[in-house]
């Protein structure tokens, strides 16, 4: 993102500022037509987006007002951007609920709308996915002599892929009794 900057130069007598660098401010009118399409693009959370509008030299009484009508408008919505961004990270990258969990957590989105987000994954698929990826990683990792070691690298994978200890653990269990 490229700033663009206003320049002021002040008389060294008159004041003790030499130069003071402000944000160009585009104007709420402007902003709002870049906005709304920065929103329409795809799904955006209230924290990106008021960055994107502070970027453009907004001052803060003029991001929370287009903030609003942003809302109002329906081009901002935390619960569908919740759903949208746990659905995509799930079956795009594999992400389990605990990292999805923990970037949306990081965004700034509320619990109640985390809460509707899993509620967008379904539990079948989600069983499924996580078998696909421990058979997919124990086949990358070849003959592994030592079962425990094998378990331990397919943990690990899992749980920095974001599954829950418990749904590992039940996993390894079901794949064990399988015949």
């Amino acid at each position: 993102m490229k700033a663009r900057y206003l320049r002021l130069n002040f008389n060294i007598e008159s004041t003790n500022c030499q130069h003071l660098t402000h944000p160009l401010n585009i104007g709420t009118e402007k902003a709002w037509e870049k906005i709304t399409k920065y929103c329409a693009y795809r799904e955006r959370n209230h924290k990106e987006t008021r960055e994107k509008l502070y970027g453009h030299g907004l001052y803060p009484d003029q991001v929370e007002e287009l903030i609003g009508n942003l809302i109002s408008e329906g081009y901002l919505n935390e619960e569908r951007y919740a759903m949208t961004f746990c659905r995509g990270k799930f079956a795009i990258n594999g992400w389990g609920r605990d990292k999805i969990r923990y970037e949306l957590k990081k965004d700034g989105i509320s619990a109640y709308c985390i809460k509707k987000g899993m509620l967008a994954i379904d539990e079948d698929e989600y069983e499924k996915k996580l078998i696909r990826l421990m058979e997919e990683k124990k086949a990358s990792l070849g003959k592994v002599k030592n079962q425990l070691l094998l378990e331990k690298k397919i943990w690990l994978y899992l749980r920095q892929k974001g599954y829950e200890s418990a749904m590992i653990q039940s996993m390894f269990k079901t794949l064990k009794n399988k015949p």
